[in-house]
């Protein structure tokens, strides 16, 4: 056999490994099932319009109207000329989903221990525990797509800037490359951010270890090839960074122009998120310990405890009939701890913790303490407002931190640290020169620590906690104890089971180091373990019951009668969802119709305003003037109809004879809740005066201007005037990227009523098109195009100097 062949053969072998496992978990794809995934249900919603677009018209529309008015389609999966690092990524992902997402998970994780030098039967095992870390499967559960993608590039750009430390420049280099650009092609810039963190702390270790060293002609070195390759990634990326940072910065995550609230409370005007909707997803301090005792905190905000719960007996005293309390209990409100809701623990690992102590008394240097200082600023930083003076210091100073929310997300960071120590562990309990002495005290403390741990939790369990949410104590007293009960024996199984599997890692190490086990039956007992001791907890999450038929998934909402009345109206228009369908599927109406609802982390800022001072108190005016002619109703029976009584629409486009001017931002959204839209616009006075606008317009009964061509992101109007007239658009202003023509030739448009298109328009017949021509996707789709012409011949030269080496 060729020794090329024998030294792939052992890593061809584990990633097979790794594809075999990773259908098995979600093994209904293979009979063409789909999982079933809440926030990807949105996403299809509001997706639905650009999709259908494309298939009709052969090219992409960059916005949609379908949702919330109208936004850019750059955060709904648009598509980019000469992406090419995302052909790639399409490329690897060749499983079905969500199997290849786990894949992965394993392949990144597993490069990144080879990188560190870590043997490959060890560097698989690490992958597993990875992989099948809870929180990683769970988010597949949900839907969190693409923070999955961001998460398991993770690994592989840490490979990049580890092999160039170690002075593998070229192949360092170019790893980096292709990884980040990989990693920004998952489009999760929240998980992105998070690793930059991480290199932040892995940097700073090699910064010190190259001091004392006297290296720090090659730290600086490496820094610059490590930067020289993410301008390269970024370049790649080019047109979906520059349309998301144009588009953030009108979005409700950049600043607004209002002082006021909906409420007419202040508002404080700064650019990000406001503290609390950041921190709305904050840690708790004890609830840390879930990371090593899966139902620590009663696990997930439903959990299925059955008919031998207590909450289950408790509900037959109360009255209910044994049908109804077991349906109580298959969603049982089991989380106590002080989040809002949690979909499951996330469980690292009883095994894998003990192996992270253990790794902490026998692994030295650089290694440890970037891993070690990763962890714990993961850790402080996903307590949020339960650790306000450090959270507080981020928010305010450290930049860029205050655009994302969920602040207990951070943990992703130490759930990549966590195994990589765990298992650096392994690596010097079998190959370190170390005497025996000092690897069986090692144990001895990783025992006592956390053996002793789960012992006293248990032990003392009662005494330290009362296992009720706060809020709860306004439920019957009945109900309320036998929740505290059944969380109890949660804790209580869990904790035991916690103990088992640290007493079983430590007893394998124990014989290992007396010589009772070979190194190989260790190793094979260990990733038993850790495959068992997380894929048993994720089962209880993600299984089976998640997938559906593919026609689910493919086709999620079904029309109503309601949808279909409104259908077969074919002039261009806009819905209110008001029913209680809405309401629990917000993103429903967009998948059929051009909807004022949606789900979406970054609508527009203005329509935001809109959306609480207006819509969301029925404002019929605001309504009118944004062209709504359905709104979609249900009434207690639970029937749902399309209703044309509410509103008056204003039609596409029509004349106002005057304007009503106003000082500021905060004038003009208020303005709206007595204004007749039909005959007057509310303007700024800055920019009444930059287009020299008249006080009032004369409209002759014969005047008109409609809508005789439409495209989401090419309108066409004709209009005909005896003389000159004022045209407000039921459109919303995004000035950057939607341009007006009147007869073929360039004309500035403006805004009026806080946020519709205005246009003044001569006397006479005209044709007046809306294009959204977004030259941010020009310029980036030119740079990214360059950007992969350099790579490739980087990699062409990178490829013939390390022959060069090698000869």
């Amino acid at each position: 056999m060729p020794l090329y062949i024998k030294r792939f053969l052992p890593h061809f072998l584990v990633l097979l490994g790794f594809v075999v496992l990773s259908l098995a978990y979600f093994s209904p794809v293979l009979k063409g099932d789909k999982i079933f995934q809440s926030d990807i249900l949105h996403y299809k919603g509001m997706a639905q319009q650009q999709i259908e677009y494309a298939e009709r018209e052969g090219e992409q529309t960059y916005w949609t109207n379908s949702a919330f008015g109208g936004m850019p389609t750059y955060q709904l999966g648009a598509k980019y000329p000469h992406n090419y690092i995302k052909k790639l990524d399409l490329a690897i992902r060749f499983l079905p989903r969500p199997a290849d997402y786990l894949l992965l998970y394993f392949i990144g994780f597993y490069i990144l221990l080879l990188s560190l030098k870590v043997d490959f039967k060890l560097a698989a095992i690490g992958a597993l525990a990875f992989g099948f870390s809870t929180y990683m499967i769970i988010i597949l559960g949900v839907g969190h797509n693409s923070k999955a993608h961001a998460i398991a590039y993770m690994p592989l750009v840490l490979s990049g800037i580890i092999l160039t430390f170690r002075k593998n420049y070229i192949w360092g280099f170019l790893l980096t490359i292709v990884a980040l650009g990989l990693e920004i092609v998952a489009n999760h810039y929240q998980m992105t951010y998070y690793l930059l963190l991480l290199v932040l702390v892995l940097g700073l270790a090699y910064l010190v270890d190259a001091y004392q060293k006297k290296q720090l002609t090659h730290f600086f070195k490496s820094v610059g090839l490590l930067s020289v390759a993410a301008i390269i990634a970024v370049g790649l990326n080019a047109t979906n960074i520059m349309a998301t940072q144009e588009y953030v910065k009108e979005s409700t995550r950049g600043k607004s122009d209002l002082t006021i609230m909906a409420n007419g409370q202040p508002k404080v005007a700064k650019e990000g998120l406001d503290p609390s909707y950041i921190t709305e997803y904050s840690y708790g301090l004890a609830e840390s310990f879930n990371l090593f005792i899966p139902k620590f905190m009663g696990g997930g905000s439903s959990e299925d405890i059955g008919k031998d719960s207590n909450m289950y007996q408790a509900y037959i005293e109360l009255g209910a009939s044994p049908m109804e309390a077991i349906e109580a209990t298959r969603s049982a409100p089991m989380y106590w701890g002080d989040q809002t809701i949690v979909e499951a623990p996330a469980y690292v690992g009883a095994v894998i913790i003990f192996l992270f102590v253990l790794g902490l008394f026998l692994v030295k240097g650089r290694l440890k303490w970037w891993l070690v200082g990763g962890t714990l600023l993961s850790l402080f930083l996903s307590y949020g407002k339960n650790l306000s003076f450090l959270t507080d210091i981020f928010i305010d100073f450290v930049p860029l931190y205050n655009k994302f929310r969920a602040v207990s997300s951070i943990q992703v960071i130490l759930e990549l640290c966590i195994p990589i120590l765990g298992i650096f562990a392994l690596v010097k309990l079998f190959n370190d020169v170390q005497k025996k002495e000092n690897k069986l005290k090692a144990l001895k403390y990783a025992t006592l620590i956390t053996g002793g741990l789960a012992l006293f939790f248990l032990i003392a369990h009662s005494v330290l906690f009362d296992f009720i949410k706060p809020g709860e104590e306004q439920y019957p007293e009945l109900l309320v104890n036998a929740l505290a009960e059944d969380r109890k024996s949660l804790f209580r199984s869990d904790t035991i089971r916690t103990l088992i599997l640290v007493l079983l890692s430590a007893s394998v190490i124990f014989y290992f180091l007396k010589e009772k086990i070979s190194e190989k039956l260790a190793i094979i007992i260990f990733a038993v373990l850790i495959v068992f001791d997380l894929v048993s907890v994720n089962r209880v999450y993600v299984n089976t019951d998640n997938f559906v038929v593919a026609r689910q998934v493919d086709k999620p909402y079904q029309s109503t009668s309601a949808d279909k009345k409104i259908l077969k109206d074919k002039t261009h228009f806009r819905v209110l969802d008001a029913s209680r369908e809405g309401q629990q599927k917000p993103a429903r109406a967009a998948y059929f119709h051009n909807s004022l609802s949606g789900y979406h982390a970054a609508k527009l800022n203005r329509f935001e305003a809109l959306l609480d001072f207006h819509i969301y108190k029925n404002n019929p005016e605001v309504l009118n003037m944004l062209n709504t002619k359905y709104v979609i109703i249900g009434d207690e029976s639970g029937r749902v109809e399309a209703s044309t009584r509410y509103t008056q629409p204003n039609g596409n486009a029509w004349f106002v004879s005057k304007f009503k001017v106003v000082e500021n931002g905060d004038e003009e959204i208020r303005a709206l809740d007595s204004l007749d839209t039909k005959s007057t616009a509310i303007i700024q006075k800055s920019i009444f005066k930059d287009f020299n606008l008249k006080e009032a317009y004369q409209i002759d009964s014969s005047a008109s201007i409609k809508l005789v061509n439409y495209k989401p992101s090419h309108l066409k109007y004709e209009s005909k005037s005896v003389s000159n007239g004022f045209a407000v658009f039921s459109e919303l202003y995004y000035y950057k990227g939607w341009n007006a023509y009147i007869d073929g030739e360039f004309t500035p448009h403006l805004r009026v009523n806080y946020a519709l298109r205005a246009l003044p328009i001569p006397a006479g017949n005209h044709t007046i098109e809306f294009k959204f021509e977004p030259k941010v996707v020009e310029t980036g789709s030119e740079i990214a195009l360059g950007s992969s012409v350099l790579f490739g011949l980087l990699l062409l030269l990178g490829g013939f100097l390390q022959f060069r080496k090698k000869e």
